[in-house]
Protein backbone atom coordinates (compact mmCIF):
# COMPACT_ATOMS: atom_id res chain seq x y z
CA UNK A 1 0.00 0.00 0.00
CA UNK A 2 2.83 1.97 0.92
CA UNK A 3 4.15 2.18 -2.67
CA UNK A 4 0.81 2.25 -4.37
CA UNK A 5 0.63 6.01 -2.51
CA UNK A 6 4.50 6.86 -3.34
CA UNK A 7 3.83 5.92 -6.87
CA UNK A 8 0.72 7.94 -7.26
CA UNK A 9 2.05 11.22 -5.93
CA UNK A 10 5.10 10.94 -8.16
CA UNK A 11 2.99 10.36 -10.97
CA UNK A 12 0.91 13.41 -10.41
CA UNK A 13 3.95 15.35 -12.07
CA UNK A 14 3.34 13.38 -14.99
CA UNK A 15 -0.17 14.99 -15.11
CA UNK A 16 0.87 18.40 -17.35
CA UNK A 17 2.92 16.10 -19.63
CA UNK A 18 0.72 13.80 -20.79
CA UNK A 19 -2.16 13.76 -18.72
CA UNK A 20 -3.66 10.83 -16.18
CA UNK A 21 -4.35 8.70 -18.60
CA UNK A 22 -0.97 8.84 -19.56
CA UNK A 23 0.58 8.43 -16.38
CA UNK A 24 -1.44 5.61 -16.01
CA UNK A 25 -0.83 4.08 -19.59
CA UNK A 26 2.72 4.48 -18.80
CA UNK A 27 2.84 2.52 -15.80
CA UNK A 28 1.04 -0.22 -17.24
CA UNK A 29 3.13 -1.37 -20.24
CA UNK A 30 6.25 -0.76 -18.33
CA UNK A 31 4.73 -3.72 -15.79
CA UNK A 32 3.76 -5.72 -18.91
CA UNK A 33 7.52 -5.17 -20.16
CA UNK A 34 9.13 -5.94 -16.77
CA UNK A 35 6.67 -8.66 -16.08
CA UNK A 36 6.94 -10.60 -19.57
CA UNK A 37 10.86 -10.09 -18.92
CA UNK A 38 11.19 -11.62 -15.84
CA UNK A 39 8.52 -13.70 -15.30
CA UNK A 40 8.43 -15.34 -18.67
CA UNK A 41 5.07 -17.09 -18.59
CA UNK A 42 4.56 -20.28 -20.67
CA UNK A 43 1.25 -21.16 -22.04
CA UNK A 44 1.25 -24.50 -21.09
CA UNK A 45 1.05 -23.44 -17.27
CA UNK A 46 -2.26 -22.29 -17.70
CA UNK A 47 -5.75 -23.93 -17.92
CA UNK A 48 -8.66 -22.77 -20.25
CA UNK A 49 -9.99 -21.20 -17.14
CA UNK A 50 -7.09 -19.70 -15.72
CA UNK A 51 -6.21 -17.82 -18.95
CA UNK A 52 -9.61 -16.31 -18.58
CA UNK A 53 -9.33 -14.83 -15.09
CA UNK A 54 -6.21 -13.85 -16.09
CA UNK A 55 -7.40 -11.91 -18.79
CA UNK A 56 -10.52 -9.97 -16.73
CA UNK A 57 -8.01 -9.64 -14.33
CA UNK A 58 -6.17 -7.22 -16.62
CA UNK A 59 -9.31 -5.77 -17.52
CA UNK A 60 -10.17 -4.75 -14.10
CA UNK A 61 -6.83 -3.64 -13.85
CA UNK A 62 -6.46 -1.54 -16.19
CA UNK A 63 -9.97 0.25 -15.04
CA UNK A 64 -8.81 1.10 -11.72
CA UNK A 65 -5.85 2.26 -12.47
CA UNK A 66 -7.30 4.49 -15.56
CA UNK A 67 -10.05 5.75 -13.21
CA UNK A 68 -8.14 6.26 -9.80
CA UNK A 69 -5.32 8.36 -11.75
CA UNK A 70 -8.43 10.31 -13.25
CA UNK A 71 -9.91 10.91 -9.88
CA UNK A 72 -6.39 11.95 -8.14
CA UNK A 73 -6.52 14.65 -10.76
CA UNK A 74 -9.56 15.64 -9.56
CA UNK A 75 -9.42 14.95 -5.64
CA UNK A 76 -6.91 14.97 -2.59
CA UNK A 77 -4.78 11.69 -2.38
CA UNK A 78 -6.52 11.00 0.60
CA UNK A 79 -10.29 11.79 -0.22
CA UNK A 80 -10.14 9.90 -3.57
CA UNK A 81 -8.18 6.79 -1.71
CA UNK A 82 -11.25 6.61 0.51
CA UNK A 83 -13.93 6.89 -1.97
CA UNK A 84 -11.89 3.59 -4.01
CA UNK A 85 -11.69 1.73 -0.71
CA UNK A 86 -15.70 1.15 -1.11
CA UNK A 87 -14.53 -1.71 -3.36
CA UNK A 88 -12.78 -3.53 -1.06
CA UNK A 89 -14.99 -2.55 2.17
CA UNK A 90 -17.43 -3.87 0.18
CA UNK A 91 -16.52 -7.02 -0.32
CA UNK A 92 -15.11 -7.48 2.89
CA UNK A 93 -18.43 -6.65 4.05
CA UNK A 94 -20.08 -9.49 2.01
CA UNK A 95 -17.83 -11.92 2.94
CA UNK A 96 -17.05 -11.28 6.27
CA UNK A 97 -18.78 -13.73 8.98
CA UNK A 98 -19.33 -13.74 13.02
CA UNK A 99 -17.46 -10.90 14.32
CA UNK A 100 -15.93 -10.13 11.40
CA UNK A 101 -18.74 -8.19 10.54
CA UNK A 102 -18.16 -5.57 12.70
CA UNK A 103 -14.92 -4.11 11.53
CA UNK A 104 -16.11 -3.28 8.07
CA UNK A 105 -18.51 -0.70 9.69
CA UNK A 106 -15.51 0.77 11.56
CA UNK A 107 -13.73 1.12 9.12
CA UNK A 108 -16.42 2.44 6.93
CA UNK A 109 -16.68 5.22 9.44
CA UNK A 110 -13.50 6.31 8.95
CA UNK A 111 -13.74 6.55 5.40
CA UNK A 112 -16.77 9.12 5.91
CA UNK A 113 -14.83 11.00 8.28
CA UNK A 114 -11.98 11.26 5.69
CA UNK A 115 -13.85 12.30 2.69
CA UNK A 116 -16.35 14.98 4.94
CA UNK A 117 -19.05 14.32 2.42
CA UNK A 118 -21.10 17.33 4.61
CA UNK A 119 -18.91 19.83 3.39
CA UNK A 120 -19.76 20.03 -0.01
CA UNK A 121 -18.52 21.36 -2.89
CA UNK A 122 -17.16 17.77 -3.83
CA UNK A 123 -15.78 17.53 -7.42
CA UNK A 124 -18.83 15.42 -8.72
CA UNK A 125 -16.23 14.17 -11.66
CA UNK A 126 -13.56 13.09 -9.39
CA UNK A 127 -16.29 11.37 -7.10
CA UNK A 128 -17.62 9.55 -10.05
CA UNK A 129 -13.73 8.51 -10.90
CA UNK A 130 -13.12 7.09 -7.82
CA UNK A 131 -16.84 5.15 -7.77
CA UNK A 132 -15.90 3.40 -10.60
CA UNK A 133 -12.35 2.56 -9.58
CA UNK A 134 -14.04 1.55 -6.21
CA UNK A 135 -15.93 -1.39 -8.16
CA UNK A 136 -13.00 -2.05 -10.64
CA UNK A 137 -10.77 -2.49 -7.20
CA UNK A 138 -13.29 -4.94 -5.50
CA UNK A 139 -13.39 -6.85 -8.84
CA UNK A 140 -9.65 -7.02 -9.31
CA UNK A 141 -9.36 -8.20 -5.27
CA UNK A 142 -11.90 -11.15 -5.80
CA UNK A 143 -9.81 -11.71 -9.66
CA UNK A 144 -6.49 -12.00 -7.78
CA UNK A 145 -7.06 -14.00 -5.31
CA UNK A 146 -8.94 -16.11 -8.26
CA UNK A 147 -5.56 -16.23 -10.07
CA UNK A 148 -3.78 -16.75 -7.25
CA UNK A 149 -5.27 -19.96 -6.76
CA UNK A 150 -4.67 -21.46 -9.79
CA UNK A 151 -1.51 -19.99 -11.06
CA UNK A 152 1.79 -20.66 -9.36
CA UNK A 153 4.18 -18.14 -9.04
CA UNK A 154 3.54 -14.60 -10.70
CA UNK A 155 2.97 -16.01 -14.15
CA UNK A 156 -0.66 -14.76 -13.58
CA UNK A 157 0.01 -11.47 -12.71
CA UNK A 158 2.39 -11.23 -15.90
CA UNK A 159 -1.00 -12.31 -18.00
CA UNK A 160 -2.71 -9.99 -16.10
CA UNK A 161 -0.70 -7.40 -16.71
CA UNK A 162 0.14 -7.63 -20.55
CA UNK A 163 -3.66 -7.58 -20.75
CA UNK A 164 -3.91 -4.43 -18.74
CA UNK A 165 -1.27 -3.01 -21.13
CA UNK A 166 -2.89 -3.57 -23.73
CA UNK A 167 -6.52 -2.31 -22.70
CA UNK A 168 -5.23 0.60 -21.63
CA UNK A 169 -3.65 1.41 -25.26
CA UNK A 170 -6.47 1.00 -26.75
CA UNK A 171 -8.09 3.85 -24.54
CA UNK A 172 -5.12 6.16 -23.94
CA UNK A 173 -2.66 4.92 -26.28
CA UNK A 174 -4.12 7.43 -29.26
CA UNK A 175 -4.75 10.60 -26.83
CA UNK A 176 -1.17 9.97 -25.30
CA UNK A 177 1.46 9.33 -28.08
CA UNK A 178 1.71 12.68 -29.88
CA UNK A 179 2.50 14.18 -26.40
CA UNK A 180 5.05 11.37 -24.93
CA UNK A 181 8.65 12.21 -25.05
CA UNK A 182 11.84 10.17 -24.88
CA UNK A 183 12.26 11.27 -20.69
CA UNK A 184 8.94 10.69 -19.83
CA UNK A 185 8.96 7.22 -21.55
CA UNK A 186 11.96 6.34 -20.05
CA UNK A 187 10.58 7.97 -16.16
CA UNK A 188 7.93 5.63 -16.60
CA UNK A 189 10.38 2.33 -16.23
CA UNK A 190 10.87 3.24 -12.22
CA UNK A 191 7.44 4.00 -12.01
CA UNK A 192 5.88 0.98 -13.08
CA UNK A 193 8.07 -1.12 -10.75
CA UNK A 194 6.90 1.41 -7.64
CA UNK A 195 3.71 0.76 -8.95
CA UNK A 196 2.11 -1.82 -10.48
CA UNK A 197 5.03 -4.54 -10.20
CA UNK A 198 6.05 -4.60 -6.57
CA UNK A 199 2.69 -4.13 -4.70
CA UNK A 200 0.11 -5.88 -7.16
CA UNK A 201 2.93 -8.88 -6.76
CA UNK A 202 2.48 -8.35 -3.00
CA UNK A 203 -1.00 -8.76 -2.85
CA UNK A 204 -1.43 -11.57 -4.82
CA UNK A 205 0.84 -13.51 -2.70
CA UNK A 206 -1.22 -12.16 0.37
CA UNK A 207 -4.51 -13.19 -1.18
CA UNK A 208 -3.21 -16.35 -1.46
CA UNK A 209 -2.80 -16.91 2.63
CA UNK A 210 -6.10 -14.06 3.50
CA UNK A 211 -9.82 -14.38 3.04
CA UNK A 212 -10.96 -11.81 0.34
CA UNK A 213 -12.73 -10.40 4.01
CA UNK A 214 -9.61 -10.05 5.77
CA UNK A 215 -7.71 -8.54 2.81
CA UNK A 216 -10.64 -6.00 1.87
CA UNK A 217 -10.36 -4.89 5.27
CA UNK A 218 -7.02 -4.58 5.59
CA UNK A 219 -7.00 -2.23 2.75
CA UNK A 220 -8.90 0.26 4.65
CA UNK A 221 -4.87 1.11 5.78
CA UNK A 222 -4.43 2.46 2.02
CA UNK A 223 -6.74 5.80 2.37
CA UNK A 224 -4.66 6.45 5.62
CA UNK A 225 -1.60 6.17 3.92
CA UNK A 226 -2.57 8.31 1.11
CA UNK A 227 -3.61 10.87 3.42
CA UNK A 228 -0.22 10.66 4.87
CA UNK A 229 1.68 10.67 1.38
CA UNK A 230 -0.57 13.48 0.65
CA UNK A 231 0.56 15.38 3.17
CA UNK A 232 4.34 14.99 2.77
CA UNK A 233 4.75 14.59 -0.56
CA UNK A 234 1.55 16.98 -2.15
CA UNK A 235 1.12 19.31 0.87
CA UNK A 236 -2.41 18.02 1.27
CA UNK A 237 -3.00 18.93 4.76
CA UNK A 238 -5.61 17.14 6.56
CA UNK A 239 -7.85 18.27 9.30
CA UNK A 240 -8.76 16.80 12.50
CA UNK A 241 -12.00 14.35 11.36
CA UNK A 242 -9.85 13.31 9.07
CA UNK A 243 -6.99 12.37 11.08
CA UNK A 244 -9.76 10.86 13.35
CA UNK A 245 -10.69 8.86 10.49
CA UNK A 246 -7.55 7.38 9.93
CA UNK A 247 -7.42 5.67 13.66
CA UNK A 248 -10.57 4.26 12.86
CA UNK A 249 -9.47 2.44 9.71
CA UNK A 250 -6.19 1.37 11.51
CA UNK A 251 -8.23 -0.05 13.96
CA UNK A 252 -10.17 -2.11 11.75
CA UNK A 253 -7.25 -3.15 9.57
CA UNK A 254 -5.44 -4.44 13.31
CA UNK A 255 -8.77 -6.29 13.47
CA UNK A 256 -9.20 -7.70 10.64
CA UNK A 257 -5.79 -9.10 10.37
CA UNK A 258 -6.01 -10.82 13.72
CA UNK A 259 -8.97 -12.47 12.55
CA UNK A 260 -8.41 -13.18 8.85
CA UNK A 261 -5.85 -16.02 8.18
CA UNK A 262 -6.60 -18.26 4.96
CA UNK A 263 -4.86 -21.86 3.83
CA UNK A 264 -2.95 -21.36 0.73
CA UNK A 265 -5.19 -23.26 -2.07
CA UNK A 266 -3.05 -25.76 -4.25
CA UNK A 267 -2.67 -24.53 -7.50
CA UNK A 268 -5.13 -26.03 -10.61
CA UNK A 269 -3.23 -28.46 -12.38
CA UNK A 270 -2.93 -28.56 -16.60
CA UNK A 271 -5.12 -31.37 -18.14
Amino acid sequence: MTCVQLGLALSVGLFDRIGPEGAAWLRLVWAAVVLLALVRPRPSSFTRGALGACALLGVATAGVTLLFMSAVDHLPLGTASALEFLGPLGVAVTRARGAGRAWPAVAAAGVVLLTEPWHGGVDVVGVGFALGAAVCWAAYILLTQRVGDQVTGLSGLAVSMTVAGLVATAVAGPAVFGRISLPVLLLGLPLAVLLPVVPFALEMLALRRLTTAAFGTLMSLEPAIALLVGFLLLHQAPGLLPVVGLLLVVTAGIGAERAGGRAPAEPATVA
